[in-house]
Parts: C-alpha cells; structure tokens; sequence
C-alpha cells in the first residue's frame, strides 16, 4: 500500500498534458475480440484499469505487443474465455464490458461478478434487458454469470435508461454479428462515440453516433484496424477545476474545448475564464470565485458524474452556497466528510443531495480515498489546505490517473509518493 504526501497553499504553473481516455480505451480493448485480425490501438492510458483489461485478455489468450510507449498490437485469434483471470475479473468494474464481445463470438462463456469504485448499487439490469432482446440468455449464481449466446440476433433495442456501459455492450454485439441492430435511448458520451468510430473502422456500419439512435449493421467477419484514443475529458476537468480552484494559470494540452462545453460554462459562473485553442485550454483565475446555485451531473451533454466530486471541492473556496444534487450515483458523496475533515463547512444532506459553504481555509489530515474521482478531489483539497495532507488507498487514484503526482510535480504541487 502506498499513500500521498501533500504540502499544500502553493499556486500551481506551467502545463500538464491530459492521457487518453480511461472510459475510451478499456471498452475498445474488449472490442478487439470482435475480430481474430490485428489492431494497432494508439494513445493508451498508462493505468491500472487499463493494465487489468489487458491481463484479462493476455490471460484468455490475446497476443499483445508494446509498439510503443502508449501503443500496443493486439491480436485474438486464438482466445478462450474460460481460461479468464478470475481475480483481475473481480477487481475491475470494466470487465462487463466483455459480456457484448464475448456474446458476438462464443456460444456459451461464463463472466465472473465485476468489481470497481464502490459509488452506488450500479445494477446491470439494463445490460442483461438489452442482452435478452438480442437473443442473449443469462443466468447467475453467487458468483459468476453464465451467458447462452446461441440465438443472438440483429434487432431493435430500446435500454431502459442511459447507460454507458449497456450502451457499448449493445453496440459490441451488434457490431459482431449479420443484420441490422436499432439502440434508442443510447447513451452519446464522447468514449461511446469512440468506440464506435473503432466499430467502424473494423467494419461496422454506424449511424446515428453522438446521439440517442443508433443503428448498427454488424458483421460476423470482421476486419483489422488502426485506431487513436480520445483525450480523458475527466482528466481535463479535473486539472480546469484544480486550476480555478488554486488560482492557477494552468495550461491543459491535449484536450478537447467541444468535450467540455458544459464544464466550461459552470467553472465561468464560478468566476473563471478561459482561452481555448485547438488542443488546449488556458486558465484564467478568478479574482473571487463565487458559489453557484447547484452542481447538478446529468448524463452527457450534461455535467459528468465523474467530476461532482473535484466541483464540491471547488466549491468549498467560493463566497457562499452551493447545493450538489447527484441523482445518478448514490455512493458519490465519500469524500464529503474528508473535505469536512479538513475544516470545509460541507454537508451531506440525503444519498443524492450535498451543500457547501464557502469560502474555507481547508487545513492538512489524514484522509482516504474511497474511490478514483474522490481520490483525484481530494488531491485539489490538499493543494489547497495548509500543512500537511497525506491520502490512503491511492490505489483508486491509480486506476485512472497516470502518475498523477509526477505530472503535478512539474507544475509546482509539493506532493510525494510514500510506501507505507
């Protein structure tokens, strides 16, 4: 176990570069089993999750080489679900996004429980609805799912909610076999939409993406291909909202300003401002951040979940109240108590509803990170308070930020990384 050390109360300078997209590239690295070719899959995450992903894979069977630093060939054409890693299976919430690949190629395949961020229930009803409208049957024990694919078929599908992650199982299925599959109510996230365009640069057709409609012709043979991972539109928020809240005039390379649209905006009703350009956006601090009525995540476009947790820490250095209403997630609040911990006047009201009072001068504890978008806040809180900050279990940060400390280092944080 390891855990950051934080001396913080320093104004941050320079330029960070944002990784490719966590949510992006695990869903496309099961989507290479669609096909038995080769893929070349460019601007990889150097995370946790993503290491998992390819140890799952590797242990089913998949040739993968290092091209590169942040590129890899992967190749599936000899693969075999039943020899999967059991425990990496476990630890990652991500492993679901196997169920739509496997289904396309394999009869029959068991999937053992996935793990993850502990943030909510996160049923996978919605997953198994859309799975059985394909001609998938599932059934499950205590422990593993055990998935009858025998009778899949192209088809309309409408998911019961929007859901990422049955929006790309949906499409992965779809994607791998003859007929023409309609998705209402899918899910139009910026990763969604980058699976897709890896769907249909191995042979897929696609249309309707970046929408709520998508219709997906599929095919039983198809191709490989080369594909780059987007920019982590999470990461990106996370540095615009540890730069406002620092009053830092950080630049972030590697980003897109049309990921960010609605980000953006709440951080100029915060008092920030900013200068875009095409891979890269400026901070332009507050001289006073003021509190804004509500943070209220919704599904994209809307406010990510994802980045509630970096705004109520915002929030605590803004002149007065600001109500956070999370209906997505009812496990999305951990790190209000650690923020309260620290001296932020921050309460939780009910599982979807916080409010914080600002502004606070946060002071330096020892505190823990419960899941990765907590533990990436709770950073910005320790840049921030005075003394020294020292975070647990930063194994979660891991999961989804490459190196974070080394690359805020270069912008001035004094922050370490401590071997217990």
């Amino acid at each position: 176990m390891e855990h950051f050390e934080i001396i913080g109360g320093k104004k941050l300078a320079g330029s960070i570069d944002v990784r490719g997209s966590k949510n992006a590239t695990t869903p496309i690295l099961a989507a290479t089993i669609l096909t038995k070719k080769e893929c070349i899959l460019d601007n990889l995450p150097l995370i946790e999750d993503v290491f998992r992903m390819i140890e799952i894979l590797e242990s089913m069977g998949t040739k993968i080489k290092w091209l590169g630093e942040r590129k890899i060939s992967i190749k599936n054409e000899k693969i075999d679900p039943a020899k999967m890693d059991v425990e990496k299976i476990k630890k990652l919430r991500s492993s679901i996004l196997l169920l739509g690949s496997l289904s396309a190629r394999f009869d029959n395949f068991k999937l053992y429980h996935p793990g993850g961020c502990v943030i909510g229930k996160r049923p996978l009803g919605t997953h198994f609805e859309a799975m059985r409208k394909m001609g998938i049957e599932i059934s499950q024990n205590e422990k593993f799912y055990s998935v009858n694919s025998k009778k899949r078929k192209a088809t309309k599908v409408v998911l019961r909610e929007l859901s990422v992650t049955a929006t790309e199982n949906a499409m992965m299925l779809a994607a791998g076999m003859s007929g023409k599959t309609i998705i209402k109510i899918s899910a139009c996230e910026p990763h969604v939409e980058d699976l897709g365009r890896f769907l249909i640069s191995i042979g897929a057709k696609i249309d309707g993406l970046g929408t709520h409609t998508l219709k997906i012709t599929g095919s039983k043979n198809l191709r490989g291909a080369k594909h780059e991972i987007i920019p982590d539109a999470n990461e990106a928020a996370t540095f615009l909202i540890m730069a406002v809240a620092t009053s830092s005039p950080i630049i972030i390379n590697n980003t897109r300003e049309d990921h960010l649209d609605l980000v953006l905006e709440k951080l100029r009703e915060f008092g920030a401002d900013f200068k875009c350009a095409k891979n890269s956006i400026q901070v332009i601090p507050a001289k006073k951040l003021r509190a804004v009525s509500k943070i209220d995540p919704r599904t994209y476009p809307g406010i990510p979940s994802d980045v509630q947790a970096p705004f109520g820490v915002l929030a605590s250095q803004a002149t007065g109240d600001t109500l956070i209403f999370d209906t997505i997630f009812e496990g999305r609040f951990n790190y209000i108590n650690e923020l309260a911990r620290m001296g932020a006047r921050a309460k939780v009201l009910d599982q979807h509803q916080a409010v914080i009072s600002g502004p606070t001068k946060l002071k330096g504890k020892k505190i823990t990170s419960f899941d990765l978008r907590a533990g990436a806040s709770l950073i910005i809180a320790g840049l921030l308070a005075s003394g020294k900050t020292i975070i647990n279990d930063i194994y979660q940060v891991d999961r989804g930020y490459e190196k974070i400390e080394e690359r805020l280092k270069k912008l001035g944080a004094q922050i370490r990384r401590v071997k217990n």
